[in-house]
Formats: structure tokens, C-alpha cells, sequence
């Protein structure tokens, strides 16, 4: 092979991993005779394990988990960064853009989850409005505390850090918190199952745990989530070839109403919004919801493929005014 060797930059984090060795094995298939290797790289975010999520710091940096892989993009030391598109600002330093996203989206809905009655918990196939009031459930995301809020104010939301199995170690093993969200892509990408009964099970879960999906009227997701951001500079037109091949159209129209809106909106990946764009019949479908200010705001429109960018401001403009 007399091409250079493509390097991937990911961060090291379990779920980090598993999405890029999944863009890697793409990249093989697709490229047979080019050569790949993955870049592991810690980012601010994996450093920051007991800074504040929920507060919207205006001392923590934008970019908390994709700046130093953005780095070396520009200092030419990784050639692809991929990220979860939801922690990947909308507005990305100059000289970089987002080249595809890898593949279809998972599934966007976040996931409740909370121990079994065997643990001191509560029966299976619960729903909100059948947990009993006062309930302490523990997430870091201001978009995830407003919405749970707005349907149970009575709910005590407090902050929680760590990965993925940290989480679900740390409900385990603390009866006060009755509960944690947590995404359902994410969960799934790390091959964890849940049982007909709600059990979540799985490599690193603890025993004990069960489920709650929370449908799109409970809790729209935070922009982008459930999809890969593959980021690239700008101008290279060798990985740009390989981004057209990996890149999935109908998810990045979706994300690129979502992230229209966010830019309008000024907000960043912690932001108090969340919203969702699907695709029917030619049509690109945006819903939204902002805790930005006093009042709740809704908005929801659709525009033809081609129009998704333009259609993210519109539904902003709705949400402001």
C-alpha cells in the first residue's frame, strides 16, 4: 500500500470506542485496499469527571469532548475525528466541517431506568405517572431535568457523572437515587439488551436494574443524538471520498435541521432544547422545545429535502419570538 495510512481519532471511552471501531470496520469494507488505523485521544470532558453538566458553566469550553480531536485534525495528526454528534458543536472551527454521518441513526429516545423491586426498587413496566412523588432521579443534562420537570415537578433532579456503567454502578449501589436517563443509542451500541420484562442486562450492568422508555411526547432528544458525526478538514477531498460512501443521507438531513435550530438558538449540547427530525415522503419533519427563558416554547413544521438548513432557523425563529 503506497497511500499514507488514514488515522481515525476517537476518545477512549467505551462507547467512544465501539462507534469508531464500527466506522473503522466500514472503512475497511468499503476501502479494501487503503490502510486505517484508529487514534485514541482524551479529551477536556474525559478529564473534567467533577465539573458541573447541569449548570451551563460559562467558564467550561465549548467542544468539552471534541476540541483536542479537532486539534489534531488541524495539526494534521488524524485525518476523521468521529464523534457523537451530540456533543459536536454546531458551529466547528474554522478550516473543519462535518463530512457524513456514519451510517443510521439508532434509536433516539432516552431510557429511565431504576431498580427492581428485588433491590429495593419498584415493579417492572412502570411509567412516569406511576412513581411515587419525590423521587430522586439523577442526570446532568438541562435538557432531560426540564423536560422530566415539566411532566413530574415533584421529582428531585439531581446532578451525576461518569460513563455509561459508572451510572448504572452508582444507581445501583445508592438507595436514595431512585432512578437515572440515559440514552437509548448509546446503551444499544454497547450491545446491552432489555428484556421483554424491562431488565436491562449486559456486560458491566449490574443485577437489578430495570427500564422505561420515554416516548418523543415525554422527551424530544438533545440535537443529534442517536447519530455519528464523522468531522474532516476542509478541502481534503481523499477523505471527503470516503465520507460520500459512508455517509447516510436521510440521517444527515435530520441532524442538519436539528443542528440549524441549535445554531440559531445560540445553544450548545447542554442546552435546555431538545428536538427531532424524521423524514416522510420527501419531507424533512422538525419538532422542538425550549426551556430558554421563563415560558416553555414548542414549535414543529417540515420543509422538502434540500430546505432542512433553512427550516432549522425557521422553527428557532418560532422558539425566540
Amino acid at each position: 500500500m503506497s497511500e499514507k495510512t488514514i488515522i481515525i481519532a476517537t476518545r477512549g471511552s467505551a462507547l467512544a470506542l465501539v462507534q469508531a471501531n464500527a466506522v473503522l470496520a466500514e472503512c475497511r469494507r468499503k476501502f479494501p485496499r487503503r490502510a486505517f488505523e484508529l487514534k485514541i485521544i482524551r479529551t477536556t470532558g474525559d478529564r473534567l469527571q467533577k465539573a458541573s453538566m447541569a449548570k451551563n458553566d460559562p467558564s467550561l469550553p465549548r467542544g468539552l469532548f471534541t476540541k483536542e480531536l479537532e486539534v489534531a485534525l488541524l495539526r494534521g495528526r488524524a485525518d476523521l475525528a468521529v464523534h457523537s454528534l451530540k456533543d459536536l458543536p454546531t458551529e466547528l472551527p474554522e478550516g473543519l466541517m462535518l463530512g457524513a454521518v456514519g451510517g443510521k441513526r439508532a434509536d433516539v429516545r432516552d431510557l429511565l431506568i431504576y431498580r427492581d423491586l428485588n433491590h429495593d426498587g419498584f415493579k417492572s413496566k412502570m411509567r412516569l405517572g406511576d412513581f411515587p412523588k419525590g423521587l430522586t432521579i439523577a442526570t446532568s443534562s438541562t435538557r432531560r431535568r426540564a423536560q422530566l420537570l415539566a411532566i413530574r415537578p415533584d421529582f428531585n433532579v439531581i446532578e451525576i457523572r461518569g460513563n455509561v456503567t459508572t451510572r448504572l454502578q452508582k444507581l445501583a449501589d445508592q438507595p436514595a437515587l431512585g432512578g437515572t436517563i440515559l440514552a437509548a443509542a448509546g446503551l444499544g451500541r454497547l450491545k446491552f439488551q432489555i428484556k421483554a420484562s424491562g431488565k436491562l442486562i449486559g456486560e458491566g450492568v449490574p443485577e437489578g436494574l430495570l427500564t422505561v422508555p420515554l416516548s418523543l411526547d415525554e422527551m424530544l432528544p438533545c440535537v443529534g443524538q442517536g447519530a455519528i458525526g464523522l468531522e474532516i478538514r476542509e478541502g481534503d477531498e481523499r477523505i471527503a471520498e470516503i465520507c460520500r460512501r459512508l455517509n447516510d443521507k436521510s440521517t444527515l438531513a435530520c441532524v442538519t435541521a436539528e443542528r440549524s435550530l441549535l445554531r440559531a438558538m445560540g445553544g450548545g449540547c447542554q442546552s435546555p432544547i431538545g428536538a427531532y427530525a424524521q423524514v416522510v415522503s420527501e419531507h424533512v419533519h422538525l419538532q422542538a422545545v425550549s426551556f430558554v427563558g421563563p415560558k416553555t416554547r414548542r414549535a414543529e413544521g417540515k420543509a422538502p429535502l434540500g430546505g432542512e438548513a433553512a427550516l432549522g432557523q425557521k422553527i428557532a425563529a418560532e422558539l425566540i419570538k
